[in-house]
């Protein structure tokens, strides 16, 4: 009997199982799918890189860090082209460059701010008097627009705080979760009362990075973000990676919980459900009911990312920082595109460039349903007026992500310690991934490790115990 079953293989299960390997317990890891590693998924396409999910990671977040350097992967860190780094944000009919110390939508220095042609001078007076704004009182939840609009006024919600949160959330800052998503700026506001204050003592605080490789604010690896997939399943042992297995149902054993899938019943001590939560609904509504049911109501958004190579003649010669971000209120049919070969090295072959252009994700996700041709037709139109990109494709793209981003509304928080409650009649049973508490790379690798250090401690409790078989270890 193997020990723990880890359903589903994204990275917040692979995580799981490099963490039992290295504790030396005996797992499966099951996944529905044809391959590992969920939406880490790369191609190599005529001396392209294509990504098809994350393109990188926040090493702020330290989890990721620590997995590549389990999996011994740290020689392929690939940080960004820092000599070319800046945000845009399209208004008004053109390019604006974020303003120089904005951090996260908080303005840490007055004068870049103060010359910036993105936010009218209303809108700039109205963020400087975020320092005399009252602290909220209670520690209620409340949604990340009146967040924003209470501390740094709305043209600042709307021109800066949502093309750059809804973008990588797929949420609609009005029912979005501040508590969920942004538990520092409440932190700020209770310590600082501020925070511009608050956010300048980080700055001063902050130690220079002296680490090596060095560190930028995203990261990614040379040869793709499925690098990291594929070398957690080389590490955890490719005969532990069961593909083309579904899972259906997980009910209770005499000892441990019984996973079918279509042709099999196995037994075994601990089962992790690294699953979307709605999928985790189903497998386990006939076993736990009242769990299946605080599952139901994590809402779910859709998304499309098109990548799109151009030889070196077909766009403008000299692009823009990273790539820009549309705020809602500008009703363009995309929500961000990168410059993906100017962000990352490694990324196309000489003089040529790779696009990539995100659609969906709570803003017109009707467009994730389009035919291929038709979606590539709508990028093209996009780019063309926006950023002047005019040229033949050499080629496209197409990637859907159904139902693959939580929506972490207000109240998210609450829900998921009931989550939590209801799942405590059923020890050796653990549930990851993005639907809980972290949509990002690092939460859901610190999620896997979390289940895999519990699985280890109740092991050594039932060895503790005189109860460890020899299949404990």
């Amino acid at each position: 009997m193997k020990k723990v079953a880890i359903v589903g293989s994204g990275i917040s299960a692979l995580a799981c199982a490099v963490a039992l390997k290295e504790e030396g317990i005996d797992f499966v890891v099951l996944e529905k799918g044809p391959a590992a590693g969920g939406k880490l998924l790369t191609e190599k396409v005529d001396g392209f890189v294509v990504e098809a999910g994350p393109d990188s990671f926040l090493p702020e977040k330290p989890w990721t860090l620590d997995l590549i350097r389990k999996v011994g992967l740290e020689d392929q860190l690939l940080a960004t082209n820092e000599e070319r780094k800046g945000t845009y944000i399209y208004s008004r009919g053109r390019l604006h460059r974020l303003p120089e110390g904005v951090i996260l939508m908080v303005p840490t220095m007055l004068m870049p701010l103060a010359r910036s042609r993105l936010i009218s001078l209303p809108g700039k007076v109205r963020m400087g008097m975020e320092a005399f704004v009252p602290a909220k009182k209670d520690g209620s939840d409340e949604s990340l627009a009146r967040f924003v609009t209470r501390r740094l006024g709305r043209e600042c919600l709307e021109k800066i705080a949502e093309p750059l949160v809804a973008g990588i959330h797929t949420s609609d800052p009005e029912d979005m979760s501040v508590k969920a998503v942004f538990p520092r700026f409440l932190e700020m506001e209770k310590r600082s009362g501020s925070l511009i204050r608050a956010m300048v003592k980080t700055m001063k605080k902050a130690a220079p990075v002296t680490t090596f490789p060095k560190l930028t604010y995203f990261m990614s690896l040379k040869e793709g973000m499925q690098q990291l997939a594929d070398r957690c399943v080389s590490f955890a042992g490719e005969e532990r990676i069961r593909t083309s297995c579904e899972v259906t149902r997980v009910r209770p054993a005499p000892q441990g919980y019984e996973v079918l899938t279509g042709s099999e019943r196995m037994v075994f001590d601990a089962v992790v459900l690294a699953t979307p939560a709605y999928v985790t609904h189903d497998v386990l509504g006939p076993m736990a009911p009242a769990l299946a049911d605080r599952l139901s109501p994590i809402a779910w958004s859709s998304t499309a990312t098109i990548s799109l190579a151009f030889a070196g003649h077909g766009v403008p010669s000299r692009l823009p920082g990273f790539g820009f971000i549309v705020p809602r209120v500008e009703q363009r049919r995309i929500n961000a595109a990168t410059w993906s070969s100017i962000k990352w090295s490694f990324r196309a072959p000489p003089h040529c460039q790779l696009i990539r252009v995100f659609v969906g994700g709570g803003q017109h996700e009707e467009l994730v349903s389009c035919e291929d041709k038709d979606l590539v037709a709508i990028v093209r139109e996009e780019l063309g007026e926006i950023a002047g990109i005019t040229g033949e494709p050499l080629f496209s793209k197409v990637y859907r992500w159904a139902r693959s981003m939580p929506r972490y509304t207000v109240g998210h928080l609450d829900r998921v310690d009931a989550i939590d409650d209801a799942r405590k009649p059923y020890p050796g049973l653990y549930l990851t991934g993005c639907s809980y508490r972290g949509i990002g790379i690092g939460d859901c690798v610190r999620s896997g490790f979390e289940a895999a250090q519990k699985i280890a401690a109740a092991s050594r409790d039932r060895a503790a115990r005189g109860g460890c078989t020899d299949n404990c270890r």
